[in-house]
């Protein structure tokens, strides 16, 4: 009787337990609507399985905070363009080197195979090798040999413009995606006889205006949910190809620079860096024995000193050196200080610290938006294969609150005076316009001063000099702490993932 008793009693909590337990108990299964996930039966909706953003090629993450944006020495030449204020960037990926003339070879090689239809675009990207020419200097050696020799192939590329660096960032990241693609057995490369428009480019590929080689379904293309037994191409959601590969903000470049994770403690900086390393002064301090002394960076070092005696050379580069020369930052990054100075995406005003934002700071913004013909649809898309883009328009924009117009690189440069309206007159008065690009670090050729990550100068983006190099940066995605397996304690979880933050 007992036991009778004890099993309906167990029969009855069991029911109520049963009652009591959420429709939606299946993690496969919407928590708004109770459907399922990836079911066709249920539409097809897609909750994709995303490990999280992997690095790009030649990338290392740089994880994001808050750090003292602005000069660390006395301003020797009383500009005062960069009064320290405490900004955030949030994390991103960035070149462990500077990009090198091998790198920037590939590139006009690749443009010179495919481009065979338009030569201009392949003669426009080519470095300006006459930047090395001095009229009381004999540098003609180096208009020579120093792009094409390979005993340069890994030194940094110069004589290349911030449009043309630009051009190789938008280049590469249409390079990389069609690696992953191939990779990922989604769309093996065979478009190495692509000519002209027929070539790869990531925002033709997801606008469906791109035609690869082979249409066939590869094992690695994501699955149609919508269809029994279909596959489709890869679109953003799938997180298969990375984000574009681009110049780094002022901001991020300098944050960089700064590397402050070598000299902190708990949320506090002990002490803000002048250079890429912890010290004040040029040489290795600390360390093994054998390095005491010796230079972390190609500079100047004085009038005439481009790089010592021939027995003692004191950073062994007359010029530039190789890219992966010294030693690198705590954010594992070479020549942030030294070698070549590197363009970054800002437009320079010299009074940016009175109207950036305290985070993601930059000058420079433009919104564009898909250019769509008179029936509404994308339109096709142009010769060279790139989908077209229009300016936003002030009509379409007139009730949003955080932007109102396309061209905002000029926005708060307007400036009242007894009620009439003046705007500073760049370009007319000044070298200063909307096309003045800010570069920062210092070069081979420039004194320690400019090595200070704090320091910024300018100038016109279709120029270029033998002293100003680049390199790329890219978005971090998702978690600025990286694709770590542990969750970060301090953030709530998401409920995703068995209790993981990814």
């Amino acid at each position: 009787m007992n036991i009778r008793k004890n099993l309906l009693a167990l029969t009855t909590i069991l029911t109520i337990a049963l009652m009591l337990m959420p429709a939606c108990s299946n993690k496969n299964n919407s928590k708004t609507t109770g459907f399922g996930y990836n079911s066709r039966k249920w539409g097809g909706f897609e909750n994709t399985k995303y490990k999280g953003q992997e690095t790009g090629p030649g990338l290392v993450l740089v994880p994001g905070g808050a750090f003292v944006m602005g000069s660390t020495e006395q301003d020797v030449l009383y500009e005062y363009t960069n009064v320290e204020r405490k900004v955030t960037v949030n994390s991103f990926y960035m070149d462990q080197t500077e990009i090198s003339n091998l790198q920037y070879g590939e590139y006009v090689y690749w443009l010179s195979r495919v481009f065979t239809d338009y030569l201009e675009v392949y003669k426009t990207a080519l470095p300006d090798t006459n930047c090395w020419r001095s009229r009381l200097g004999f540098n003609e050696p180096y208009v020579e040999y120093y792009f094409r020799h390979p005993a340069y192939k890994n030194y940094p590329v110069v004589g290349v413009s911030w449009l043309q660096a630009t051009d190789f960032a938008a280049w590469r990241t249409d390079r990389v995606n069609e690696m992953i693609l191939d990779r990922e057995k989604i769309h093996p490369y065979k478009d190495f006889k692509a000519k002209n428009e027929e070539n790869f480019n990531t925002k033709a590929y997801l606008a469906d205006q791109y035609q690869p080689a082979t249409r066939k379904k590869q094992k690695g293309m994501p699955r149609d949910y919508r269809t029994k037994k279909g596959k489709r191409d890869v679109q953003v959601k799938d997180g298969i190809m990375l984000p574009e590969y681009r110049l780094p903000t002022e901001a991020e470049w300098e944050y960089a620079a700064q590397a402050n994770i070598g000299n902190s403690q708990f949320e506090n900086t002990d002490e803000k860096r002048i250079y890429s390393w912890n010290d004040l002064t040029v040489r290795m301090t600390e360390g093994k024995e054998k390095n005491r002394g010796k230079m972390m960076a190609n500079f100047k070092r004085d009038k005439g000193d481009q790089g010592g005696i021939a027995s003692q050379l004191n950073d062994a580069g007359s010029i530039t050196v190789p890219v992966d020369a010294y030693w690198p930052s705590d954010f594992g990054l070479y020549n942030m200080s030294g070698n070549v100075s590197e363009w970054v995406m800002d437009v320079y005003r010299p009074l940016s610290l009175e109207d950036i934002d305290d985070f993601n700071s930059f000058r420079g913004n433009v919104y564009t938006k898909v250019a769509l013909d008179q029936y509404g649809e994308l339109e096709e898309k142009d010769s060279l294969g790139r989908i077209k883009f229009v300016p936003v328009t002030d009509q379409e924009n007139k009730d949003r609150r955080n932007y109102k117009t396309s061209d905002n690189i000029g926005y708060k440069d307007a400036m009242t005076y007894e009620n009439d309206e003046q705007k500073y007159e760049y370009g007319v008065t000044t070298l200063i316009d909307d096309k003045a690009r800010v570069y920062k670090g210092g070069s081979w050729n420039d004194r320690a001063y400019w090595m200070s990550a704090g320091n910024r100068r300018f100038l016109d983006q279709a120029l270029s000099t033998s002293t100003i190099g680049f390199r790329c940066a890219m978005i971090r995605v998702g978690s600025p702490i990286g694709n770590s397996k542990k969750r970060n304690k301090s953030l709530p979880s998401s409920g995703v993932g068995k209790g993981k933050y990814k």
